[in-house]
């Protein structure tokens, strides 16, 4: 049986004095949002006298309604039509079941990139992480890769892979710091393919500062680098941007990005290599 919905009078009685009742919270909430146009959860939780957890809650139930945009440690004016800020860094395997029918059509067109005896820097990302499956059939190539997951399914193959060292960062499973990258900068790769949160007609972004580095040793040491990025991260940017265009030559990706991405694509010489998803006869 559904659960009884909580009256205004309940909800009252049950809130600390002092603080708001949760509907009149999320509309002050979002009409702050909307003056300022933009506020952070720290700033939030000061004005409304909670945890940032219940800020984090208001702000989801917001953005489902299309009132809001979260972003990395805020949220923003929900704009039809321009550059938004990428949501928060979810864990692996919610972002893994995202768009996984695109994932995986992208990272067979990225196997076709590909020719024996190439040493190969694979990155971070749910999308690498599919080519890595596809990878593990490959004897004739050598793949280096800062991620432990990618490693571990890998490494139950024929594959030839080597793990670079470093921190461990847990949410991404991925190993960075000055150790990796500076093994990082001392090899040479045919071939990189790099993950990203977000795509806009300024260039590449990411969430994690930890992993920007080595990302950057990846595009100086490869001859080729080749994004791979699903359609949804299109006119997003994120925390921290990685590159601008002019540093990578491919982006393999499911549909066509915008025309202000592909101009800027276009201007910096970048390949667009549409994958398009097959539907699930499921």
């Amino acid at each position: 049986m559904p659960g009884k919905r909580t009256t205004d009078n309940e909800e009252r009685a049950l809130t600390p004095p002092g603080r708001m009742i949760g509907r009149v919270r999320k509309a002050r909430i979002e009409q702050l949002i909307q003056q300022n146009g933009s506020m952070s959860i720290g700033a939030l939780a000061s004005e409304f006298n909670v945890s940032e957890m219940t800020i984090r809650r208001d702000l989801s139930e917001l953005e489902t309604r299309g009132h809001i945009q979260r972003t990395h440690g805020g949220a923003v004016i929900e704009r039809m039509g321009t550059v938004r800020q990428a949501a928060e860094e979810r864990f692996f395997d919610e972002r893994r079941n995202t768009n996984r029918a695109a994932k995986t059509a992208i990272a067979r067109k990225a196997m076709e990139l590909l020719a024996a005896s190439q040493a190969v820097a694979l990155d971070v990302g749910t999308t690498n992480y599919e080519l890595a499956s596809l990878l593990a059939e490959r004897t004739d190539i050598r793949v280096f890769t800062n991620n432990l997951r990618i490693a571990a399914l890998m490494g139950q193959s024929q594959a030839e892979i080597y793990l670079l060292g470093g921190r461990v960062r847990q949410k991404e499973m991925s190993l960075c710091g000055p150790v990796a990258v500076d093994q990082a900068r001392r090899l040479w790769f045919d071939i990189a393919f790099l993950g990203v949160s977000a795509v806009s007609s300024s260039g590449i972004f990411d969430f994690a500062f930890e992993e920007i580095e080595l990302k950057h040793a990846y595009i100086e040491r490869a001859k080729k680098r080749v994004v791979l990025a699903d359609s949804s991260k299109f006119d997003q940017t994120s925390l921290i941007q990685i590159s601008g265009f002019e540093e990578i030559d491919a982006l393999v990706t499911d549909a066509q990005p915008s025309a202000r991405i592909v101009t800027a694509l276009e201007a910096a010489g970048v390949e667009i290599i549409l994958a398009p998803a097959v539907p699930d006869p499921n």
